[in-house]
């Protein structure tokens, strides 16, 4: 496993907490050996003005999960994670449900790593995929 051990969905969905992760209603579902699961309903929240879900709010479910994947590979009383590039590509609308994304690692480096998101459809359709760039800072 490449994530932190005794990890819970419990002290995950805390730390986001009175945040845009909050607002946007994004709730952690699942911890994998190599992935991280995450929901976000498709509500007057995250719609644009056509009734369809804004690529925005796939951006923030994106970073979100890239960023707390990352935190979690990484010794936080030196280290912590931070988002320095991210490209999404919106290939299915979506006008209502659940989407949910998930995370996997494409390098794992000292000073930056690469996450890949998918974001599909209760149907299981690809909705959105992304690519960010994290940057790994030391702690002063």
């Amino acid at each position: 496993m490449i994530f932190k051990p005794n990890i819970s969905l419990e002290i995950l969905n805390s730390w986001g907490e009175n945040t845009m992760t909050d607002f946007l209603d994004i709730r952690f579902t699942k911890i994998g050996d190599d992935f991280l699961e995450a929901t976000m309903p498709v509500t007057h929240k995250t719609k644009q003005p056509l009734g369809l879900l804004h690529g925005g709010a796939n951006v923030v479910l994106a970073e979100t999960l890239a960023s707390v994947a990352a935190t979690l590979t990484v010794d936080g009383t030196k280290q912590y994670c931070v988002g320095l590039e991210i490209n999404a590509n919106h290939l299915k609308s979506v006008k209502e449900g659940m989407v949910t994304g998930v995370t996997k690692p494409i390098h794992l480096g000292k000073k930056t790593q690469v996450w890949e998101v998918k974001i599909y459809t209760e149907q299981g359709d690809l909705s959105c995929i992304s690519r960010i760039t994290i940057a790994v800072i030391d702690k002063k």
